[in-house]
């Protein structure tokens, strides 16, 4: 059974597992960073969890997704689900090393830029790698993430290990990819970042969202899987 326990205040913050409710407001911090963050906008090959929401990550029993509520409004987003990256886009290796059902994928890490620097990224990120933690079958945390996005590298660096630079390949279209891998089990170290004062720019926590927000930007996870 899923452990949807968690909930945590910073300051008039509250980070933790969407409910149904939260679904209208969760897809339109999705639709917001495409539109308004990317260059591209929904694209239905790679956004198609965006538009069920609820039977993608609410009602999945190895997915979640984390929100970041300020008075009852969603502010921040970030997902988890049970897929490895695909081929193509992404390298073949790298679909072998990540297989789907024992790759926990992160995705959607994205905050609303008037609420960045408050640690909410982190927080949501750190929330969904305790869950991952807690599901049976899930060997590794993986992401990827656009390091043209200021602030994205530097984030995602500061608590993920790299496994490729596709940036030295032209792989993904051209966009300036890198995927990185957070060791299982995630509980010890995402608790530590937890319990002390987080000294990365906040807002932004690992954006390990398809987006994490840093030093005021929008550090995506890529927006596409």
């Amino acid at each position: 059974m899923r452990d949807l326990t968690h909930r945590r205040e910073i300051g008039p913050y509250v980070v933790r597992h969407a409910t149904p409710g939260d679904v209208p407001g969760a897809r339109s911090v999705m639709l917001d960073t495409f539109y308004r963050e990317f260059d591209y906008g929904y694209v239905p090959q790679w956004h198609d969890d965006v538009v069920d929401i609820t039977a993608t990550y609410l009602a999945h029993p190895r997915h979640t997704l984390v929100v970041a509520v300020l008075d009852g409004e969603v502010v921040g987003t970030t997902a988890l689900n049970s897929r490895g990256p695909a081929h193509p886009p992404h390298p073949r290796r790298l679909t072998e090393r990540y297989p789907s059902g024992s790759t926990a994928q992160l995705l959607r890490v994205y905050v609303r830029p008037d609420h960045r620097r408050h640690g909410l990224a982190r927080a949501m990120v750190g929330a969904a790698c305790e869950f991952a933690a807690g599901v049976p079958g899930y060997d590794a945390i993986y992401l990827h993430t656009n390091v043209d996005i200021p602030g994205a590298e530097a984030f995602w660096r500061g608590m993920a290990d790299e496994v490729f630079d596709a940036r030295t390949s032209g792989e993904h279209g051209g966009y300036g990819t890198v995927h990185f891998e957070i060791p299982l089990p995630a509980r010890t170290a995402i608790g530590r970042e937890r319990t002390e004062p987080s000294s990365v720019g906040n807002g932004s926590a690992l954006p390990l969202e398809g987006s994490a927000e840093l030093g005021g930007a929008i550090a995506p996870t890529s927006a596409r899987a």
